[in-house]
């Protein structure tokens, strides 16, 4: 009868350790970029199963993270960082003793609410709004410069740019026609900034006869 009894012991700590065992390696996996497809780090990722937080991790520095230790069952996963819009993957089925990929592009947008607009408009010496103006914008910090990205107004005239928010000087130059311009823009916290730019172009001779 001992021996039965220690036999039966011994099944059910057997059985509990498989059931541990199948939890630690019952989970998820993944990796969150940007819009521009680039790595996220430090985004709380967190498990809600049945409205209930269940288990957070945080992303390493390539935007990667494994979370185990999860029963079966449905969750969502919310994906929370600051600056960037609160990201949610919804109905996903975890199976016991898996870690189920959710995928390398797990994309997060930035929180408009945390970023530098420019707003920006061409005009000639007449006023007049300049059409395919190309407008280059530069970032001073420390003495350096360092160039963002080269942009063309619109049919109005017009051109934007976004950007974290945080102190910055930007020098926006607008050239056409081998004609530039410069402004420089001091920025210190998330809002929107406008400028103007005025090209003083050539004449042309219809112009002249006006």
């Amino acid at each position: 009868m001992k021996t039965k009894i220690i036999h039966f012991a011994f099944a059910i700590a057997l059985v509990a350790a498989l059931s541990v065992s199948a939890v630690a390696q019952t989970g998820v996996k993944g990796k969150v970029r940007n819009t521009r497809g680039q790595a996220i780090g430090g985004v709380l990722v967190t498990a809600r199963k049945d409205g209930s937080d269940v288990k957070s991790v945080k992303t390493d520095s390539d935007g990667k993270f494994t979370m185990t230790g999860l029963s079966a069952g449905i969750y969502s996963f919310l994906f929370d960082k600051t600056g960037f819009s609160l990201g949610m993957k919804s109905e996903v089925e975890v199976k016991s003793g898996q870690i189920k990929d959710l995928g390398d592009r797990l994309i997060l947008s930035v929180d408009s609410g945390m970023l530098v607009l420019i707003n920006g408009s061409v005009f000639d010496q007449d006023g007049r709004s300049i059409t395919g103006a190309k407008v280059e914008i530069v970032k001073i910090s420390g003495g350096t410069e360092k160039k963002l990205t080269t942009l063309y107004t619109n049919v109005s005239g017009e051109f934007s740019y976004r950007q974290p928010e945080g102190d910055a000087t930007f020098r926006i130059t607008a050239t056409l026609r081998g004609v530039s311009a410069s402004k420089e823009l001091v920025v210190s916290s998330a809002a929107r900034y406008r400028l103007a730019i005025t090209l003083n172009l050539p004449r042309k001779e219809e112009d002249k006869q006006l």
